[in-house]
């Protein structure tokens, strides 16, 4: 918290001088009533009486607020300037019946979508998108900084919606193709599979052939466990599946072997655990070279604006339309627009292009007449 005008806050040491001011006069205005017996009185309180005391404490909390809005108090916006070597990085997750197995809690997909949204979330200066696939491949979102749209996307991944299958070469030559147009010096592909390749048109190793000609590294991850468990066996006509208990088997040597190619590395997933080491592992990719934090010097998050005036725009600019429209019925004097410099212009460090007339403080000069007009109407709530 900061104020742009501290000098305001002075006038709050008179608060006290005021309120003793006024509790002195207040007495002489009081009138005395002599009873025989207090007992005659009883009863005869209302809520008025209740609430007198109250609404003297609410008229200085008003005079106090005032006082403190004229301070203007405000939260400065921070910028950090980091040098960092990004990364675009796409995710390929496989989307097909068998990510519904039930050897991780509550199933494969539900487990490697949380752990992707929280990788994502760990990435803010990497451009990263999306792409799934079953028995096709199709982007789900393409490269992006936006990690919250990023990570609706993965929180919504269901399986059925493309055909049966595991077509590992589709799904990479999909993320391939949008990292062929990318700039960066570092491209990668995670791609997230549970099965051997059965479908496609491209095969798994010409693709990985490509992307390695493309300088796109691919790090396969296996999701699964070897043995019995509970696995789809068919799909009902209501979009659900039945399951049943199975014998699975990971074939990793074609995982193994596209990595090998692309120079990246191949990772197993038997628990959740495992997988988030591994996207652990995956994060010391990026090498920050020199971060930097500075104090923006612009237009803050907050600003208590009681003072209207504070509003009024550059020359050329006009004023916002209640304050044109109803300056003359509040009883506010409106301070000239030639108050303003001619030539001023935005701080330079702003980052964030805002409208010129929140974005340059009003200097003291303006604000002393418009102030002073306030505090009259302030002081009249006083009797």
């Amino acid at each position: 918290m900061a104020f742009a005008q501290p000098l305001w806050l002075f006038l709050l040491l008179l608060l006290p001088l005021l309120i003793y001011q006024y509790r002195r006069a207040a007495k002489r205005r009081h009138v005395t009533l002599q009873v025989s017996r207090l007992t005659a009185m009883k009863g005869i309180k209302t809520w008025v009486v209740y609430a007198r005391n109250w609404i003297q404490f609410i008229r200085w909390l008003v005079v106090a607020l005032i006082i403190i809005a004229m301070a203007r108090p405000q939260l400065l916006w921070h910028e950090e300037e980091i040098v960092a070597e990004s990364i675009d990085i796409m995710l390929v997750m496989d989307v097909s019946p068998s990510m519904l197995s039930k050897d991780f809690r509550p199933d494969r997909l539900t487990v490697a979508k949380e752990v992707a949204a929280s990788f994502v979330s760990r990435r803010p200066y990497d451009q990263l998108g999306l792409v799934v696939f079953s028995g096709g491949a199709f982007t789900q979102c393409p490269l992006t900084n936006d990690r919250r749209i990023l990570q609706a996307f993965i929180n919504n991944l269901q399986v059925g919606r493309l055909p049966d299958g595991t077509a590992i070469g589709m799904g990479l030559a999909t993320a391939v193709r949008h990292l062929d147009k990318s700039d960066s010096k570092s491209k990668i592909v995670l791609l997230l599979t549970d099965g051997e390749n059965n479908a496609g048109d491209l095969g798994p190793l010409t693709t990985a052939t490509a992307a390695k000609a493309l300088g796109v590294r691919v790090y396969p991850i296996g999701i699964g466990t070897d043995g019995l468990v509970q696995s789809p066996s068919y799909q009902n006509a209501n979009g659900s599946f039945a399951f049943a208990t199975r014998q699975m088997t990971f074939d990793t040597r074609l995982l193994e072997e596209m990595a090998s190619i692309t120079e990246g590395k191949f990772y197993r997933a038997r628990s959740v655990s495992d997988l988030e080491e591994i996207y652990g592992e995956i994060e010391n990719l990026e090498n920050v070279i020199k971060k930097v934090n500075f104090p923006l010097i612009g237009p803050p998050k907050l600003r208590m604006h009681f003072n209207l005036s504070l509003r009024l725009t550059l020359p050329g600019n006009k004023p916002p339309s209640f304050l044109a429209g109803n300056a003359a019925h509040l009883g506010i004097i409106l301070p000239a627009p030639g108050c303003y410099a001619p030539n001023a212009t935005a701080p330079a460090a702003s980052a964030v292009p805002l409208p010129l007339w929140r974005s340059i403080p009003p200097p003291a000069s303006c604000l002393l007449p418009s102030a002073f007009c306030l505090l009259p109407s302030a002081f009249c709530l006083l009797p």
